[in-house]
C-alpha cells in the first residue's frame, strides 16, 4: 500500500482493511473451523497440554497459535494450509515424545533435568544461577509452603515442568530466614542465640567476633540465625 493513499479519513479502510466488508463473514466462518480444528489438535496432543507445560509443550503451543493465526486472518490464505502445518508440528511434538519415552537421554535433551536448588538448609547458588532462579524467588515458593526458614528445608527441587518440589526436614534445625525483617514476630521466628546465617546461601555457623568469608560461598555478611 502506498504512503499516499493512507490518510486519516479513511474510516473504511480503518474498520475493515482492504478486504471487503463481507470478509468479515468469511472470518468469523475460518475462526469457527480453525477453533475446532485446533480444538481435536489439543486434545490428540495429549492432558499435558492443559497441565503444567515443560519447555518443548510450551515452544508447540506457542507454533500452534502463530500457525492458526494467518488461516482465520489472511483472505488470501486458506485453511488447508494451516492445517498441514499443524499436523506437522503436532506429529513432531509426538514423534520427540515417543523418543523421549523410549531413552532417558533424548528426554533429558528434550524436556531439561531436575535441578536441586537446597540441600540440607543451604541454597545451591550455582545451580540457582544455572536455572536463573533469584532468591526472592525461592523465598516465595517456600513462603507459599508454610516455611519461614531454611533450617526446616531439606530438599527443593526445580522440576523439568518449571515447577518447585520442597520436602521439609525430619528435624528443624536453625536456619537463614525467608520472611521480611518487619513480619519474622508475626510468625513467632526466635533468634537463635550465638548462631548466624549467611545472607548469600544460608549456612549457619557459631556467631564469632571476627566475621570470616562463608566456608560455602565466600560472602562476609551475616545475620542473626532463627528457629
Amino acid at each position: 500500500m502506498k504512503k499516499q493513499e493512507i490518510h486519516l479519513g479513511d474510516i473504511n479502510r480503518i474498520l475493515f482493511g482492504q478486504a471487503p466488508p463481507v470478509f468479515l463473514l468469511e472470518v468469523l466462518i475460518r475462526t469457527l473451523l480453525t477453533y475446532i480444528i485446533l480444538l481435536v489438535v489439543v486434545r490428540w496432543l495429549g492432558k499435558r497440554m492443559s497441565g503444567q507445560l515443560t519447555i518443548m509443550e510450551m515452544a508447540v503451543m506457542l507454533a500452534l497459535g502463530a500457525i492458526v493465526s494467518v488461516a482465520m486472518q489472511v483472505p488470501d490464505r486458506g485453511i488447508l494450509l494451516s492445517v498441514i502445518v499443524l499436523l506437522i508440528t503436532v506429529s513432531f511434538q509426538r514423534g520427540f515424545g515417543y523418543l523421549g519415552f523410549k531413552s532417558a537421554k533424548v528426554e533429558k535433551v528434550i524436556h531439561g533435568d531436575v535441578n536441586i536448588l537446597v540441600k540440607e538448609g543451604i541454597m545451591q547458588l550455582p545451580e540457582m544461577q544455572f536455572c536463573r532462579i533469584s532468591k526472592q524467588q525461592l523465598f516465595g515458593q517456600l513462603r507459599c509452603s508454610g516455611i519461614y526458614h531454611l533450617g526446616k528445608v531439606r530438599r527443593v527441587y526445580l522440576e523439568a515442568s518449571g515447577a518447585f518440589s520442597i520436602y521439609p526436614a525430619k528435624t528443624d534445625h536453625p536456619g537463614l530466614s525467608v520472611l521480611p525483617p518487619g513480619e519474622r514476630e508475626l510468625f513467632g521466628a526466635k533468634l537463635q542465640e550465638g548462631l548466624e546465617a549467611c545472607i548469600n546461601c544460608g549456612v549457619v555457623r557459631k556467631k564469632e567476633s571476627e566475621s570470616r568469608p562463608c566456608m560455602d560461598c565466600h560472602c562476609t555478611s551475616w545475620e542473626a540465625a532463627v528457629c
